[in-house]
């Protein structure tokens, strides 16, 4: 049985393997979207023990936490911890600008509260930080701790943060969670993030764990993408063809322990310092229940080691 992770401070438990929401409702990030299937992948986590569903206001955009509540009805709330994060403010030109003022933030935890239907949100993250800073991140998380006196909010998260922004951020020690990207082909937080996080009793959640799926094993020289993983660094020609011939190693360790790359990967996360929760995203309740697995996997160190050079 996997033991229950914390989140940061907090006092909130959950399960190690939590459930990325970004494709229900995720009109805006994925083609051919079925809410409907959305909705059902979301009750298979819970039923299968995820006791921690992440979304957030630029899903859909707005659609995912919609539907993430119409679920949440279904459900004892005590027993689901829901997190989200504030998007990005309209500039009055049809795009969108970074805003951490705290009015802002302020208004968008309202806005997710009555979006979701809820009485509290577990955990509110800050999506980005202004790269001009002009509300320093402080202030911005401040702003957090305002709304989590008033009992709107339970923990406070920032994401895409750097490891200074982070420090500035944390400065009052009122920051619970980071979530940013990590996995085996971006490891940069292991450059004094990781450390910083466990020092000061701040979780790391990595987002893009499998790298949008090139880590699951399940992609051959042959796959295209034509959605979001179009964009993304290691899916470019060259670099695709080489990760994919390290995964193929991968499988070797896999195949020691009688699972599927994907889990073997999850596993490995969950031995660095700090991170204590992945969110995976999954699609199917036979997913789910194949990731949920990783947090029962105990890697023996000279597998860790085996992984960490491949993908040194």
């Amino acid at each position: 049985m996997a033991q229950l992770a914390g989140l940061g401070k907090s006092g909130i438990y959950v399960h190690p393997i939590a459930l990325g929401t970004n494709f229900v409702g995720g009109h805006n990030l994925y083609k051919n979207v079925d809410e409907e299937a959305g909705k059902q992948t979301v009750r298979d986590a819970l039923d299968n023990g995820v006791t921690m569903l992440d979304t957030a206001q630029s899903y859909g955009p707005h659609r995912s936490e919609e539907l993430v509540g119409e679920v949440l009805k279904e459900y004892q709330r005590d027993k689901v911890v829901v997190a989200t994060k504030a998007e990005r403010r309209d500039d009055g030109n049809g795009g969108k600008v970074i805003d951490n003022s705290p009015e802002f933030l302020k208004q968008k935890v309202d806005e997710s509260l009555q979006r979701m239907q809820l009485d509290y949100i577990d955990l509110f993250y800050i999506h980005h930080p202004d790269p001009e800073e002009k509300t320093p991140f402080d202030e911005a998380v401040g702003a957090l701790k305002e709304a989590k006196d008033a009992g709107k909010i339970r923990a406070i998260g920032v994401s895409n943060f750097t490891l200074e922004q982070l420090k500035q951020a944390n400065k009052d020690g009122h920051v619970d969670v980071i979530q940013n990207e990590y996995n085996l082909l971006n490891r940069e937080a292991e450059n004094g993030m990781f450390e910083y996080c466990k020092e000061n009793h701040i979780t790391f959640i990595p987002f893009y764990p499998l790298a949008a799926g090139l880590l699951a094993g399940k992609y051959d020289a042959d796959s295209k993408f034509d959605d979001l993983r179009s964009k993304l660094p290691f899916y470019q020609e060259d670099q695709f063809r080489e990760n994919l011939e390290k995964v193929e190693q991968l499988k070797e360790v896999a195949a020691k322990y009688e699972e599927d790359v994907a889990q073997i990967v999850l596993a490995f996360y969950l031995t660095r310092p700090s991170v204590g929760v992945i969110i995976p995203g999954a699609k199917r309740g036979a997913q789910i229940k194949e990731n949920m697995r990783a947090a029962d996997i105990e890697l023996k160190d000279e597998d860790i080691q085996r992984i960490d050079e491949i993908f040194s």
